[in-house]
């Protein structure tokens, strides 16, 4: 049983499942430390209550449980590359059966989203007030149903299986995996209907739009094979290569732009209201790691396809948590 057990949890690929999890409290933090958390705008002192932590908790676990069932139904359906591209994997080896693989993602989608109905900002507590409130209370819920749509647009072909044009397929990872992942942790705490979260989001959205391309391109030969036409496989590795780098700099500008730009709406403070130094050093730091990677990606863009996790790869997941951990610290100083 417990051999079981360690099998699937090696299918859910757990290596993956920290990056949102860590996403998901960043921005519980970001909207704790924000102009916009719900105690301040109503005259209050910022606090940690019970119900906040639990609601943290609650809302990443299901974070983290959504991006295993997206590596799981991404494998049901990338079947035909795993068999070239990733042929050790328990689903091509018969380990797994493609009907219990479909099965666990099911089940996994579900104790994802369906918990976060529960997930409600002050000043709803109890959890009666959790499960009765109006609709606009339950924006995390929100959040997570489209995310799971955009997992589905992604691999299914009944849902257009976006993985098999080369910008679709990015658009359809940075939506879900970089600004909804920011906002829906945002929702825990505060409310969304601020510039604040959907700047924050679009930040990593941007930088996912480019930089998750680094996990296509030692990827191409199982992708062509079953039609995916990824960036590097429609463009060759070295314009791919060069189409992906500004993306690990540029998003990372708006850092210190949001730190020092009013916000349109509430002219009071800045479009980012945690500590504008820490914001603007964090911003050029990600900026100049940025280029490192670049000049990693560009003095050889041929090692891409060469090696199964380029140090790019790594850089980029690196970045990210990085960048989620900096949020937080900023929000908190």
């Amino acid at each position: 049983m417990l051999d079981v057990v360690r099998l699937y949890a090696r299918f859910t690929r757990p290596f993956t499942l920290l990056p949102p999890l860590i996403g998901v409290i960043s921005g519980a933090i970001t909207a704790w430390g924000s102009a916009s958390n719900p105690h301040v705008l109503a005259g209050q002192p910022r606090q940690w209550t019970r119900e906040i932590v639990l609601t943290i908790l609650l809302g990443s676990a299901c974070a983290a449980l959504l991006n295993a069932a997206s590596n799981v139904i991404n494998q049901v359906y990338d079947f035909e590359n795993d068999k070239i591209n990733k042929p050790t994997r328990p689903l091509i080896t018969g380990e797994i059966s493609r009907i219990a693989a479909f099965r666990l993602a099911i089940v996994l989608y579900a104790v994802a989203v369906v918990p976060t109905w529960l997930v409600a900002a002050w000043p709803a507590v109890t959890l009666a007030q959790r499960m009765s409130g109006p609709w606009v209370q339950h924006q995390c819920f929100a959040l997570f149903v489209l995310g799971l749509i955009f997992t589905l647009v992604y691999s299914a072909p009944a849902f257009g299986r976006t993985k098999a044009n080369a910008f679709l397929a990015n658009l359809t990872i940075a939506i879900p995996r970089g600004c909804l992942l920011k906002v829906a942790g945002w929702s825990m705490v505060a409310s969304v209907f601020h510039v604040e979260p959907w700047f924050i989001g679009s930040i990593f959205f941007l930088f996912l739009l480019g930089a998750s391309s680094t996990k296509d391109f030692s990827d191409m030969p199982g992708d062509a094979a079953a039609g995916c036409r990824t960036l590097p496989v429609r463009f060759g590795v070295a314009a791919a290569s060069r189409l992906i780098a500004p993306f690990f700099v540029l998003p990372w500008l708006l850092m210190p732009i949001g730190a020092w730009v009013r916000d349109p709406f509430s002219p009071e403070h800045a479009i980012l209201t945690g500590n504008r130094w820490v914001l603007t050093g964090l911003g050029c730091g990600l900026a100049l790691w940025g280029c490192y990677t670049v000049y990693l990606i560009l003095r050889n863009p041929e090692d891409l396809a060469k090696v199964e996790n380029h140090p790019s790869w790594t850089h980029m997941y690196l970045m990210m948590m990085a960048a989620q951990v900096g949020f937080a610290v900023a929000y908190l100083v």
